[in-house]
């Protein structure tokens, strides 16, 4: 029996790390065993937002690529593919185009939240305005069952199905309604406590060895109730103790806990034991990518494979498309 297919994708904005991990890759990797998976590295995404330079994208798709298969994504069981070499995504995207009111694309919360954050950049444009409908030309042109997402996601999704259910009310049922699966939320501060993010300087990469992920982790912020050793603290507002959650056994969190509240231990001795946890579960990841970055071109071909596959699907379902569109010309 066929499995149900999924659909997920990340912009390349560079090399992956722990955020992305935990919130996303590592569930991915599990999912494969579960479903016939589409992963795809989503580069026309990237120039919603950085379309004035967009120099860094085809390195930061090898990246990507490279982080990916570090982490168990295995070609022979994924599709793994970029968005720009499989055309038919934007031959959809602009068919769907046609038919989304401008309204549900400005109600979508991402979008002038994001505007009101990202000030540096003009993202007055229709590109930022309408990838929500690049998005759903994404998901539906595998006819993907469901999309695995964090819950600040699920509005995207659920916007996917309105288009959907409005195709499909014009053209006849070509596409399923794609369901949300919903992707457990662990918090993953960065080493200054806010969220662990590229543009706050406070990543832990995949791509760093486990001399530079103890460094990192050394110095990072703690409960600023604990000046000295001797002061006891409050694991709940610690942003160590949320990569514990994360990362270390029932065990070791209950004496990570026990032993800030009584000053039992000190934030060095927290930080060594939570650094043990992270590296075991990294230890596959360091293991594989240094041989995956040493051969980029390999790499490349592996995406060109996946590329291809997913051209193949694609196309099935854009000739289904102009079918119902009444758009597929062919000699009398």
């Amino acid at each position: 029996m066929s499995r149900p297919r999924i659909l997920s994708g990340m912009r390349p904005t560079g090399a992956l790390h722990l955020g992305n991990y935990m919130g996303a890759l590592d569930n991915w990797v599990a999912l494969q065993d579960r479903y016939e998976c589409f992963f795809s590295i989503v580069d026309w995404h990237s120039l919603t937002t950085d379309y004035a330079d967009p120099s860094a994208i085809r390195e930061n798709v090898i990246e990507v690529a490279i982080d990916w298969l570090a982490a168990g994504i295995d070609p022979a069981r994924s599709t793994v593919f970029v968005q720009s070499l499989v055309p038919q995504h934007a031959e959809l995207h602009l068919l769907l185009s046609m038919i989304v009111p401008v309204p549900w694309l400005e109600r979508v919360p991402t979008y002038k939240e994001q505007q009101q954050n990202i000030t540096e950049k003009d993202l007055s444009t229709y590109g930022f305005l309408g990838y929500p409908v690049l998005q759903t030309a994404d998901i539906i042109v595998y006819k993907a069952d469901a999309v695995p997402v964090g819950e600040d996601q699920a509005p995207h999704i659920e916007l996917a199905r309105e288009i959907v259910r409005r195709f499909n009310h014009f053209y006849g049922e070509v596409f399923p309604e794609p369901q949300t699966l919903l992707t457990e939320a662990k918090r993953i501060p960065g080493t200054d406590g806010r969220k662990m993010s590229k543009s706050y300087g406070n990543a832990i990469y995949l791509k760093d060895d486990p001399e530079t992920v103890k460094q990192k982790l050394r110095p990072m912020l703690t409960d600023p109730a604990r000046k000295r050793r001797t002061d006891p603290g409050d694991p709940e507002v610690c942003p160590v103790f949320d990569l514990h959650r994360a990362f270390s056994p029932e065990a070791t969190r209950e004496w990570a806990a026990s032993g800030c509240r009584t000053a039992g231990i000190g934030c060095l001795d927290c930080k060594s034991r939570l650094a043990e946890h992270m590296l075991e579960r990294l230890a596959g990841i360091h293991a594989r990518r240094p041989e995956l970055a040493a051969r980029p071109d390999t790499v490349f071909d592996i995406l060109l494979e996946g590329s291809k596959r997913a051209r193949a699907v694609a196309e099935a379902t854009l000739e289904e498309v102009r079918q119902a569109m009444k758009i597929r010309y062919d000699r009398p």
